[in-house]
């Protein structure tokens, strides 16, 4: 991950419908979600939506796999945690008590199966 890979990612989450997208999808995940589904969730136009999520896939946030009439689109959850790291990888000056309280923050929602 770079700067310039940064911000394309930045970019294309900062607008509401895109932004909204991808918590569904990253909600959705590892299923996916159907694109005409997401965009009935969002009460977009499908057309709209189709324009969001290649803004979202050219950025590398999302893929979408054709399965029969529909395309699934997934929150490609490994780039986003690259963004993170890329932002938090001078973080705090080596000073760790500092960030401490943002990476507790960050733990996991959920706990991993064994």
């Amino acid at each position: 991950m770079d700067a310039n890979d940064t911000i394309d990612a930045l970019a294309a989450l900062a607008q509401t419908t895109r932004l909204e997208a991808f918590r569904q999808m990253a909600a959705a995940e590892p299923d996916g979600i159907a694109a005409g589904d997401l965009a009935r969730r969002l009460d977009v136009p499908q057309n709209t939506m189709s324009a969001h999520l290649a803004v979202l896939t050219r950025a590398g946030l999302a893929t979408g796999d054709r399965q029969g009439r529909s395309i699934i689109y997934r929150a490609n959850l490994p780039a986003l945690r690259n963004v993170l790291l890329f932002l938090l990888q001078d973080c705090c000056d080596g000073k760790p008590e500092i960030c401490a309280p943002l990476l507790a923050e960050l733990s996991p929602c959920c706990t991993p199966s064994e």
